[in-house]
């Protein structure tokens, strides 16, 4: 055998990979054990298994998201998705999805502005941009990464970024990492905003306010006039996370603009998800020609990440025109979510959000009696997740009940008295 090929040849046994012992395994220590994080993380798990209770994040799903689940073999009435108009799992997107794959594949391959760029990218964002009233749009791979690039590609330590309280870790998270100052106010109270901005407007360059067409923790709708009269006044531009209000608020559909018969132009930086109504993956950003021009070109969460999947980008393009060619969806997720607040506030339930939005929050107080409650939901064939800390403060966790146009009005009203009798055995419940 000759030196080379001494090199590269190697036994069985030198080949199978070296095995800790059960006892060895559980004496290393974690990489993590000495983070303050993850001690407290452990100490809730330890208490919440203490209570009898499991946690219930991470819990597989068979099937599709829709108005009913299976989980744990048990059918659920659904509450935790964002199919919110039921074109996940539409045969038509279905079927776009799947020729997408036969013709260019599972994946884009390789970032877009290498070789990952395909024709379905092209025709998704001039789709967006009708849909929109905007010159140009963009899709990027992730809505989470779709703020975060963004914001910290737009601003710059001599700048600012602006949000409200319940903005979105992405948002918050995109406005640390651009290294503009960063200012945060009560949210709806924009007598506070504008005076705050009264004051500190000369301490920076560049300014952007960044608001949520749908809060996704509380449900309300945001007041679009009062935000652009904002925007003017103080000379900053406008950014609207539209993840939850896109294709769901609107008679057609069209967002916060159209709730309040704005033109598209009074926003500067539409945003929003394609995971939602549009029953596929990814995030987009909407505006003028030199704005999409600009991240195109010079974006790190577009230039360094691969294109969004063939099977993604042509399940939205399939979403986006059904959405354009039956308008009475986003009407029915409407009535529903009127129609889920009604029954609720006749029960004597103080749900969050507007009355058109399609997310609704019970606030229960208490971290431990959501889980409680969420699980005592579960067993009585009703799925709707908890949200506690980080995501909010323990003084208001709740359950985020998702309505969607595929609810039908009897499984509101087997929702309700449920959950009504379920939350006062909770409440009345003694650690």
């Amino acid at each position: 055998m000759d030196r080379a090929a001494s090199l590269t040849h190697t036994t069985a046994a030198e080949q199978q990979p070296v095995l800790e012992t059960d006892a060895e395994a559980s004496a290393r220590k974690s990489v993590v054990d000495d983070f303050a994080a993850y001690r407290a993380l452990r100490r809730r798990i330890e208490d919440l298994e203490a209570t009898g209770q499991t946690m219930p994040f991470f819990q597989p799903r068979d099937g599709v998201s829709h108005s009913v689940i299976r989980r744990q073999e048990k059918s659920l009435i659904n509450y935790s998705g964002y199919n919110y108009l039921g074109l996940s799992g539409h045969p038509a997107v279905s079927a776009a999805a799947k020729n997408s794959i036969d013709k260019y594949g599972t994946s884009a391959s390789a970032s877009r502005i290498v070789s990952g760029q395909i024709d379905l990218h092209g025709e998704l964002e001039q789709k967006l941009a009708s849909f929109l009233g905007t010159e140009d749009a963009l899709i990027f791979i992730s809505g989470y990464l779709t703020n975060v690039s963004v914001i910290s590609q737009m601003l710059a330590r001599p700048d600012a970024v602006i949000y409200d309280s319940g903005a979105h870790n992405s948002i918050i998270t995109g406005a640390r990492l651009s290294g503009a100052k960063t200012f945060s106010y009560e949210n709806g109270d924009w007598d506070g905003l504008d005076k705050l901005l009264t004051r500190e407007r000369g301490n920076f360059r560049r300014g952007l306010l960044v608001c949520e067409g749908v809060y996704s923790m509380d449900g309300q709708i945001l007041d679009l006039p009062r935000a652009v009269e904002i925007k003017k006044r103080h000379d900053i531009l406008l950014m609207v996370d539209e993840a939850h209000s896109m294709g769901n608020v609107g008679p057609t559909g069209r967002g916060v603009c159209e709730v309040h018969k704005m033109p598209p132009s009074s926003i500067d930086i539409h945003m929003g998800t394609l995971s939602k109504a549009l029953a596929s993956s990814g995030g987009y950003i909407g505006g003028d020609r030199g704005l999409v021009e600009y991240l195109r070109f010079l974006c790190p969460g577009l230039i360094f990440s691969v294109g969004l999947s063939p099977p993604d980008t042509a399940a939205a393009i399939a979403a986006l025109d059904i959405l354009e060619r039956e308008p009475h969806r986003p009407k029915r997720l409407a009535e529903r979510s009127i129609y889920f607040r009604k029954l609720a506030r006749e029960h004597g339930l103080t749900i969050g959000g507007d009355e058109g939005s399609p997310v609704a929050s019970l606030i229960v107080g208490d971290d431990k009696k959501a889980m409680m409650l969420s699980k005592l939901l579960f067993e009585q064939g009703i799925d709707v997740q908890p949200i506690v800390r980080p995501a909010v403060s323990a003084s208001t966790a709740r359950l985020r009940f998702f309505i969607t146009a595929n609810h039908t009005e009897e499984q509101i009203r087997a929702t309700i008295p449920l959950v009504a009798k379920s939350l006062e055995a909770v409440l009345l419940h003694q650690d």
